[in-house]
C-alpha cells in the first residue's frame, strides 16, 4: 500500500515538474516574442535581403530570375506510354542521354497505383533535326515504337509571350490584393505592411526554389498565385482582430489571432505536406512544394515582421494620442 502511494505521488511529481518545464518554457517564449519583436523584425527583414541577394546573384550569373521549364520558354515534351511495359530507371536513360547530347534533358515518370504508366522528357530544343534525332534515341533505348510518343513543341516567342502573361497575371494579382486590402482597412501603413508581408513570401520562396535547382513551369508560376492568397488571410485575420476589435489589450488581440491563424495555416500545411506524400503527379508535386515553403516563410513573416509593424504603428498612433492630450491639458 505505502509502495502504490510512493509511486502515485512520485507520478504527480514528475507530471508537476513537466508542467513547470512547459510552463517555464512557454513563459520564455512569450516573453522574447512580446519584449524583443524588434530584433525579430530585423532577423525577418535580413533573411528578405538575402533572399533578394539570391534572385540578384541568379539574375547576374544566368541572366534569368530563376529556371524556366520548357513549358515558358519553349521546347520538346515527349510523353511515352509506358504502362504496358517494364519500369524503365529514368536515372539510367537520364545519364544515357546526357552523354549522347550536349542539351538540357529532363526526364520525369508518371505513376499510379498499379506503376509506373509514362514518361515525360523534355528537352531544351526547337530544331526540327534535334528533334527527330532524340525521338529515334529515344525509341531505341526504350525499345517503344516512336507512333506511340504524344510529341508537343512550344516554340521560344510563343513560350515568352506565355510566360510574360503569367507574369502580368502575378502583378495584377499584386495590385488588386492591395487595392482591396487598403479599401478594407482604410489605414496605409497596415494595408503596406499586408503587402510587404506577401512580397516577403513570394521572394524567400522563389531564393528556396532557386537553392534547390527547381524548373518553374506554368503550375509553379499557378502556385505562387496561391501562395498570394494564403499569405493573405492570415495577415488579414490578424490586421483586423488587432485593429477592429477593442476587446482587452493589442497585445491580447495579437496572441488570439495566432492562435487562429497558426492552426490555419498548420491545417493547410498537413494538407499540403499529404498531396506530395501520396501524389505521383509532376504538376501536383511542384505546386504544393511551393506552398509548402512559401506557408513557412509566412509563418514568419506575418506572425512576427507584420505583427512587429503593427506593434510599431499601434505605439506610434498611442504616444501621438497622448501627446495631444497632454496639449490639451496644458492648454
Amino acid at each position: 500500500m505505502t509502495d502504490q502511494k510512493d509511486a502515485e505521488k512520485n507520478t504527480k511529481d514528475t507530471e508537476k515538474n513537466a508542467e513547470e518545464k512547459h510552463g517555464f518554457a512557454k513563459e520564455t517564449l512569450k516573453n522574447i516574442y512580446t519584449h524583443h519583436y524588434k530584433k525579430l523584425l530585423f532577423i525577418t527583414i535580413l533573411i528578405t535581403l538575402l533572399s533578394i541577394a539570391q534572385i540578384a546573384y541568379q539574375f547576374t550569373s544566368t541572366g534569368e530570375l530563376f529556371k524556366k521549364d520548357v513549358s515558358i520558354k519553349g521546347g520538346l515534351i515527349i510523353t511515352i506510354p509506358t504502362e504496358n511495359y517494364a519500369d524503365f530507371n529514368i536515372k539510367e536513360l537520364a545519364n544515357a542521354l546526357s552523354e549522347l547530347y550536349s542539351y538540357s534533358i529532363d526526364i520525369e515518370e508518371v505513376r499510379s497505383g498499379a506503376g509506373q504508366v509514362a514518361l515525360i522528357v523534355k528537352a531544351d530544343i526547337t530544331d526540327k533535326t534535334e528533334t527527330d534525332n532524340l525521338i529515334k534515341t529515344l525509341s531505341e533505348k526504350t525499345s517503344i515504337t516512336s507512333k506511340e510518343f504524344n510529341i508537343e513543341m512550344t516554340g521560344s516567342s510563343l513560350g515568352k509571350s506565355f510566360f510574360r502573361d503569367l507574369l502580368y497575371a502575378i502583378i495584377m494579382a499584386f495590385v488588386f490584393m492591395g487595392i482591396v486590402v487598403f479599401i478594407y482597412l482604410r489605414t496605409p501603413i497596415p494595408s503596406i505592411a499586408v503587402i510587404v508581408c506577401a512580397f516577403s513570401d513570394m521572394i524567400g520562396t522563389l531564393a528556396v526554389v532557386n537553392l534547390m535547382g527547381m524548373k518553374l513551369s506554368s503550375a509553379g508560376i499557378i502556385g505562387f498565385l496561391l501562395l498570394i492568397g494564403y499569405s493573405v488571410d492570415t495577415d488579414i485575420l490578424l490586421t483586423v482582430r488587432v485593429l477592429k476589435r477593442k476587446e482587452g489589450t493589442y497585445i491580447d488581440r495579437i496572441f488570439d489571432s495566432l492562435n487562429t491563424g497558426m492552426g490555419m495555416t498548420l491545417t493547410t500545411l498537413a494538407a499540403v505536406i499529404v498531396s506530395l506524400l501520396v501524389s505521383k503527379s509532376a504538376v501536383i508535386t511542384e505546386i504544393m512544394t511551393i506552398l509548402l515553403i512559401g506557408l513557412i516563410f509566412d509563418m514568419f513573416n506575418t506572425w512576427i515582421q507584420n505583427v512587429a509593424i503593427l506593434r510599431l504603428f499601434i505605439e506610434h498612433k498611442e504616444k501621438k494620442e497622448r501627446e495631444s492630450e497632454r496639449s490639451k491639458i496644458n492648454n
